[in-house]
């Protein structure tokens, strides 16, 4: 009795034969993570970003992830692109130089500012406490938050590892488990443990939205229906949130 043999998958076809209609086909059939980055991050930025220009930017993210994805190591090829296309959205955006040096630089005092008050009270910081650190009073306070989350930043992700010698995100670092190099196993730890203290650290709110949105990847519409809260007031929870975080794993990277 004669056997059917199984049709060689697309993977085998262009990793193993160099077939390009096999490539091709994997970037049709995955366009669709383009799609879903690029709605995520625009919804933090200025409506005159056309969100076409981030597929596009997203796309070319698309195909370094499938040039470069070992289908033989059982990873699931979402896990490995999202982070990689992601990372092509943003590095088209800073081609275009769209938030002004100021912004970047009001968000990396407003996290400081946060770790600083924190580190010094020994529990999460008020709004207002971190407004009197930062010499200005609750309103205005709130018009820097409201300012600064509209930054493509938002992301752990684009925390860049800048010795490493192909510019890996933290979320690529994170995700290679499988690393037999003893001093990068110790630095995957530290990584960890500073991403899950700094998590505990955030309060009840911060944790909830972090979790919604990054973790169980909820749109800011979708987690602002489960809270219960507005846009606006759950976009600023949000960047509080990422900006302690970004705060405490960027020390950490300057010690790497």
């Amino acid at each position: 009795m004669n056997k059917t043999l199984a049709a060689p998958s697309k993977w085998v076809l262009y990793k193993v034969h160099n077939n390009p209609q096999a490539k091709e086909e994997l970037i049709l059939e995955n366009i669709s993570l383009v799609k879903y980055v690029a709605e995520r991050i625009k919804s933090n930025l200025p409506s005159e970003i056309d969100r076409d220009d981030l597929v596009s930017y997203g796309t070319f993210g698309l195909i370094d992830a499938i040039e470069k994805f070992d289908h033989t190591r059982g990873l699931k090829f979402e896990t490995y692109a999202i982070p990689r296309i992601r990372g092509a959205i943003l590095d088209g955006l800073r081609a275009f130089d769209i938030v002004p040096r100021s912004m970047r630089q009001k968000a990396k005092q407003i996290g400081k500012a946060y770790a600083e008050v924190e580190n010094r009270l020994g529990r999460a910081a008020t709004d207002k406490e971190v407004a009197k650190e930062l010499g200005v009073d609750t309103e205005s306070f709130n018009s820097m938050l409201a300012e600064v989350s509209r930054l493509p930043l938002l992301s752990l992700d684009d925390l860049v590892l800048q010795d490493d010698e192909n510019g890996v995100t933290l979320g690529e670092r994170i995700e290679n488990k499988n690393s037999n190099d003893p001093i990068e196993l110790v630095e995957l730890t530290e990584v960890r443990d500073a991403l899950i203290k700094g998590i505990d650290s955030l309060s009840e709110q911060e944790r909830l939205v972090v979790t919604l949105y990054y973790y169980e990847g909820l749109t800011l519409r979708e987690t602002c229906e489960v809270i219960g809260l507005s846009e606006s007031r759950v976009s600023q929870i949000r960047t509080k949130a990422v900006l302690k975080l970004r705060e405490r794993l960027s020390h950490l990277q300057d010690d790497m």
